[in-house]
């Protein structure tokens, strides 16, 4: 990245253009890019600097001092295929001392220390960043350690020392055409040559999420009558056009009907909601009374992080299809509701902002517990381009820290099948596929979508190749499978070496949804990734009734034995970026993944795996 593109950075262009018989700055006054866009963001604008006075709360994201240490054991614990013991490559340091020189094998997730053992930073490290900071005069009483000391908050930091600390400039931006909370944000940073090596991102800088892209249903339309929902108890061939998706219809068509939760003592669905979105206990119960009457005592727990509010006298259609669906299926498995607050927006009343980054705070709330859910359902994604390359390393290793503490970690693959709107990049380099995100994350499972019955791919449903991932393990036999049938189609839209999206499906589209006491059919990924949820917690409930532990980071599994346990999807697409995309063929393909699950098919293949996770 060439200097000149940053002139939105003041303290670098000083550097760069110091007089070069001046003495030698202190390193700390060498600054180097971290990550800069060439503009604003679209769909955004700057309002100016934000009033005098206007704190900043920052998070700094540091690198392990043993960078694949937390990957190898996330494999290990998740892989069914692991051997039982094998002698880790990790030589002894210090940070290791407590950790046995063995990996992990199937089942034996990690405890909340062991991550935090795996994830330290460097020795040198905490050092550098002290002295770093005492150099800016910011006061220790500011400073906190979290995720075992892999993560530092800088709390109340004035914005004016902000820019100073990583050569920003700070502004106050809202949505274009909206009435939106403002956030601040600076569209570049940068920080001392020295840290490069031992920071990974801080937050909130140059991110700024895509309007719209968070919340996954744009699409609902009113229903009539609903008194049918619960009888229909058996589908043959039938077409979105001809029939409503409820919880009869889906736990028909993936077996999960018979089966009934027997560790409901400890087997937990969390479900997320951002954005002001609250379910309504009303709503839940007039749900099951019309679709499933023996779980009419359904409900749930409401946990609110970050400022994140709970009206349920205001429900939105989005949190009520993901507690409606996940408590459908996994009834009567116990369910926590996170209620998030975010973007950072500003506090005119005393210049704070009053909120912060949403994916990160629900993501430090759930790896501070002891214990977390184990399965975990999020109905909201963004476009991958609109993340910085750092940040979106720095959620997926979260994510990757809750699968190798035991949770199954769920996204939707995107509404926009392989992108939206014209997809021509910005470097005039042509028409480039957009993949989504958190679902590129190769650590998490993301679900695309399907129709009608007999199932084929749904129009919509997100697919393709990630640009920040590369092509994990568990995909390197399926993947080129796909790309060899697939051909010179598409050549240049998309990255072939990049981490393959979704990994599996489910039906998206027509799910009855009662919201603020009136049905509507709602469609899109976000319908899937809930049902998928609910019936991974039914596995994992079978697992931990059986003197099992649970699944886990799923993609390992999924790819190997469990591959025969899904129904796989061979026709339809996902057309975009004014193409037709890809097409489902057999096989793992960019459009419905592996295919839809099979509950008892799946329930088979575990059967026979190891009854305890024991080293």
């Amino acid at each position: 990245m060439r200097f000149h593109q940053l002139s939105v950075l003041p303290v670098l262009a000083a550097v760069l253009f110091a007089d070069s018989e001046s003495p030698l700055p202190p390193p700390w006054h060498d600054i180097r890019v971290k990550h800069t866009w060439n503009a604003v963001p679209p769909n955004w604008e700057a309002l100016g600097h934000p009033p005098n006075g206007t704190t900043i709360d920052l998070h700094v994201a540091l690198k392990p001092h043993c960078e694949n240490a937390l990957v190898d054991a996330l494999y290990n614990v998740s892989d069914p295929r692991s051997p039982k013991h094998v002698l880790s490559n990790i030589s002894p340091r210090t940070t290791y001392l407590h950790i046995p020189l063995f990996r992990f094998r199937y089942g034996a997730h990690l405890s909340k220390e062991q991550v935090a053992q795996l994830v330290a930073p460097h020795p040198d490290t905490l050092g550098l960043i002290k002295s770093w900071l005492g150099h800016h005069s910011v006061p220790s009483s500011s400073i906190s350690t979290t995720h075992g000391g892999s993560w530092l908050k800088l709390t109340g930091i004035p914005v004016s020392q902000a820019n100073e600390l990583l050569g920003a400039s700070y502004q106050v931006y809202r949505r274009i055409g909206t009435n939106d909370s403002t956030i601040l944000r600076t569209v570049g940073y940068g920080l001392p040559s020295v840290l490069h090596s031992h920071v990974q991102t801080v937050i909130p800088t140059t991110y700024f999420a895509s309007t719209g892209a968070l919340r996954q249903t744009p699409r609902r339309r009113t229903v009539g009558e609903t008194a049918n929902m619960a009888t229909r108890e058996r589908v043959t061939s039938l077409s979105t056009r001809d029939f409503e998706v409820t919880p009869s219809v889906l736990r028909s068509l993936y077996r999960t009907a018979e089966y009934v939760p027997a560790a409901t003592d400890r087997n937990v669905l969390g479900v997320t909601g951002f954005l002001k979105s609250y379910p309504s206990p009303a709503d839940l119960r007039e749900f099951m009374s019309e679709c499933r009457e023996d779980a009419i005592g359904a409900t749930f727990e409401v946990v609110q992080i970050n400022g994140g509010e709970y009206d349920p006298s205001k429900p939105d259609s989005e949190a009520n299809l993901d507690l409606q669906y996940t408590q459908a299926i996994a009834f009567p498995t116990p369910h926590i509701f996170y209620s998030t607050g975010g973007d950072i927006s500003i506090n005119t009343e005393n210049n704070k902002p009053a909120s912060d980054d949403a994916w990160l705070q629900w993501a430090n709330y759930v790896l501070d517990l002891q214990d977390v859910p184990q399965t975990i359902s999020t109905s909201y994604t963004d476009f991958e381009p609109n993340l910085p390359l750092e940040y979106a390393e720095t959620m997926c290793d979260l994510y990757a820290r809750l699968g190798a503490r035991g949770a199954s970690v769920i996204f939707p693959s995107s509404n926009y099948g392989v992108g939206r709107g014209d997809c021509l990049a910005k470097d005039g380099s042509g028409v480039h596929f957009i993949p989504g995100f958190p679902a590129s994350c190769p650590f998490v499972t993301s679900v695309g979508g399907t129709i009608d019955i007999p199932e084929s791919a749904a129009p919509f449903s997100g697919g393709g190749f990630s640009n920040h991932f590369s092509q994990p393990p568990y995909q390197k036999v399926v993947v080129p499978a796909f790309l060899e049938q697939l051909g010179d189609q598409n050549d240049g839209y998309y990255n072939p070496k990049g981490r393959g999206i979704p990994d599996i499906s489910a039906q998206a589209a027509n799910f009855v949804v009662i919201d603020d006491n009136e049905a509507f059919l709602m469609e899109g990924t976000s319908c899937s990734a809930p049902a998928v949820a609910g019936i991974i917690s039914l596995l994992n409930d079978y697992r931990l009734s059986t003197g099992r532990k649970p699944l886990g980071f799923l993609n390992p599994w999924l790819y190997g034995i469990g591959i025969d346990g899904l129904n796989d999807i061979t026709s339809g697409s996902n057309p975009g970026c004014g193409t037709d995309g890809f097409t489902a063929i057999v096989g793992w393909d960019p459009v419905t993944g592996l295919g839809t699950p099979d509950f008892l098919k799946l329930q088979e293949t575990l059967a026979s795996l190891p009854s305890t996770g024991d080293t």
